[in-house]
């Protein structure tokens, strides 16, 4: 047991399974420089760089990358497009087939780091995404297939602390339907992942403030979805506490890298986490998420997560109060749900992000083609309140719009 502020005792699951991948991470001012030695390490000498084409513009931190690691370079793929649309992903798994890489460094946002993980993947099974994606039976819980093949080492230089950098898989958007493909394989985590304080200096702070907020949530939900034992609670400890000071931070400060590199540790922190929870997961913030941010260009993960997490908290209610409490006692408030939601309410309104889907620009008319692509996301599925039908996630949007 521990015993947070005001003597209420945290209930921790002790019937737990606990996997810990291997990845180095390497944080700090001069961060980037320990990349050649991480390439060697791995024994490559053909690196596959996939980015945006902001990135490639600016042209400050690829230039520092090709500077390191020299003719190392293999090629640079800058096709990288918001939500790794198939289209893009099959661009950059054209070029790299070209270039025979021996690993892929990504470089930027959680695009990038998707749309990389996604070429190891298609370039190692030779087979199209929709034969590789999890499949959703109807009337059956979701079916991912094995990916036996061996795939490259990856390598991550993020620019914004998001909640990619440590999944195990990738989801690529299928264009013509706006619906992801979710591509799982644990041999996809990166080998190493480098916080430097250069490159995540790299966006405007409002960019890299609502990939925190991303994190934000996860840790939230995480902690929320299910009663956390002591490793995962550890984590989403410490990653809603960085975020807490991290984010308001970011957008006072936008020339300092500190809190930068706070957030990006809480967004490795958060994603630990989830790992540990096994099927815990975001649940119904993550499965709505999901279908906002592919569904709209202008929306970005951060937007649709600052509006629809009190939303979601509240809909769970029913069955997480208990755990909303905790969390709530652990903040130093009023240990019930109730506190806790006011809260972050106020938090997340205090950074200036939009509060409803309206705002957003999200059509009244689209929310239910919202609930029912929700069905067929993967986070759905470890929600604590079980989801009978998308009329019970019609009236979650409707609430938040």
């Amino acid at each position: 047991m521990s015993i947070p502020p005001g003597g209420r005792a945290v209930e921790f699951e002790f019937d737990f399974r606990y996997v810990a991948p291997a990845f180095r991470v390497f944080a700090g001012r001069d961060a980037l420089d320990q990349l050649p030695r991480e390439v060697r390490r791995l024994g490559a000498s053909r690196v596959f760089v996939v980015c945006a084409p902001s990135v490639a513009r600016q042209g400050t931190l690829l230039n520092r990358i090709r500077a390191l690691l020299g003719d190392a370079v293999a090629a640079v793929f800058d096709g990288v497009r918001k939500e790794s649309p198939l289209p893009a992903v099959e661009a950059g798994v054209e070029l790299a087939r070209k270039v025979d890489p021996d690993a892929i460094l990504a470089v930027g946002g959680g695009s990038a780091v998707v749309t990389a993980r996604a070429i190891t993947i298609l370039l190692a099974e030779e087979k199209p995404a929709h034969q590789l994606a999890t499949q959703y039976p109807p009337g059956q819980p979701p079916v991912s297939p094995r990916l036996e093949r061996p795939k490259l080492p990856n390598l991550i230089v993020p620019t914004t602390p998001n909640t990619a950098v440590h999944r195990a898989g990738a989801a690529v958007l299928d264009p013509e339907t706006r619906r992801r493909l979710e591509l799982f394989d644990p041999k996809t985590r990166p080998a190493a992942v480098f916080l430097d304080a250069e490159a995540l200096l790299t966006p405007p702070p409002e960019v890299s403030a609502r990939a925190g907020v991303s994190a934000f949530a996860g840790a939230v939900t995480g902690f929320v979805n299910r009663a956390p034992n002591p490793f995962a609670l550890a984590d989403l400890r410490q990653a809603i506490e960085l975020l807490k000071h991290s984010l308001p931070a970011i957008l006072d400060r936008p020339e300092d890298p500190a809190p930068r590199l706070g957030a990006a540790v809480a967004a490795l922190l958060s994603n630990r986490a989830a790992d540990a929870l096994s099927a815990g997961g975001g649940g119904v913030v993550s499965a709505l998420v999901h279908q906002i941010q592919s569904r709209y260009d202008h929306v970005d993960q951060g937007l649709a997560s600052a509006v629809l997490l009190v939303h979601g908290l509240r809909f769970n209610r029913p069955v997480t109060a208990g755990n909303q409490a905790r969390l709530a006692a652990l903040l130093g408030l009023e240990a019930s749900a109730e506190a806790l939601e006011s809260w972050a309410e106020k938090f997340l309104g205090q950074l200036g992000f939009p509060r409803t889907l309206r705002e957003l620009g999200v059509p009244e008319a689209d929310l239910p083609a919202l609930a029912e692509a929700a069905m067929h996301d993967f986070f759905l599925q470890g929600n604590p309140r079980r989801v009978q039908n998308p009329a019970e996630l019609v009236d979650l949007l409707r609430a938040a719009w």
